[in-house]
């Protein structure tokens, strides 16, 4: 795997033409956040889905450069071979801050830790949406297996960034989110890579482009 200065290049690559877009996307998923916000069990319910989409949206910037709206509402859709992914995505969600809240019921650093293991639960089940939401927990926490610190450390590099948001009065958190999303994506991509995972993907990823634009579905080669 690359370390945390390659992969925000790669990141920043990705990112070159489609910098509108990627912010939009950010921006809408905000502003849902803000409009349901007062609702906070609202918010709760649909956060796993959202975020669902926010990931899969920046996973096929980086795989396809292309950036398509309609995929940041993926999981709301009910019908077809979507059916039920909004239960997985809340499942998904809920059991992960559960764990986490009770590994920092004992110590904060636990916690911590228990929130990288489950980090990559989104990304699976983008790509294996047949799977079940202990499954999506599961798989990740073996992916991250050693992968964790790396993560830590990605996340770590973008502090001067975060410092820049607060000099710009927080302007600066247009670019910095979708930066981050972009640069975790592709952290996904190079962890799947590391451990072998590529072909049943390519093929789940050209189902969901294809789903959203037949026109620019089949398998990526």
């Amino acid at each position: 795997m690359n370390n945390s200065s390659t992969i925000r290049s790669f990141a920043r690559e990705s990112l070159t033409g489609n910098w509108l877009n990627a912010i939009l996307a950010s921006m809408i998923f905000s502003g849902i956040i803000s409009v349901v916000g007062s609702a906070y069990g609202v918010v709760f319910l649909i956060m796993g889905a959202l975020l669902f989409g926010l990931y899969l949206y920046y996973l096929t910037l980086i795989r396809e450069k292309i950036g398509d709206f309609n995929l940041l509402f993926k999981a709301f859709t009910f019908s077809g071979p979507n059916l039920g992914l909004f239960g997985k995505t809340l499942g998904v969600y809920l059991l992960m801050n559960l764990f986490i809240f009770l590994w920092m019921l004992l110590l904060i650093v636990p916690g911590i830790v228990a929130a990288y293991s489950y980090r990559m639960s989104l990304y699976l089940l983008i790509d294996n949406p047949e799977i079940g939401v202990s499954e999506a927990l599961r798989k990740s926490k073996e992916m991250m297996n050693g992968y964790k610190a790396r993560l830590f450390y990605l996340d770590l590099s973008f502090i001067g960034w975060a410092l820049l948001c607060v000099l710009t009065f927080g302007i600066g958190i247009l670019w910095l989110y979708p930066y981050m999303l972009t640069s975790q994506a592709i952290f996904y991509e190079e962890l799947r890579k590391d451990l072998g995972l590529t072909t049943k993907v390519k093929e789940n990823e050209a189902n969901i482009i294809e789903e959203i634009d037949p026109k620019i579905g089949g398998v990526v080669e």
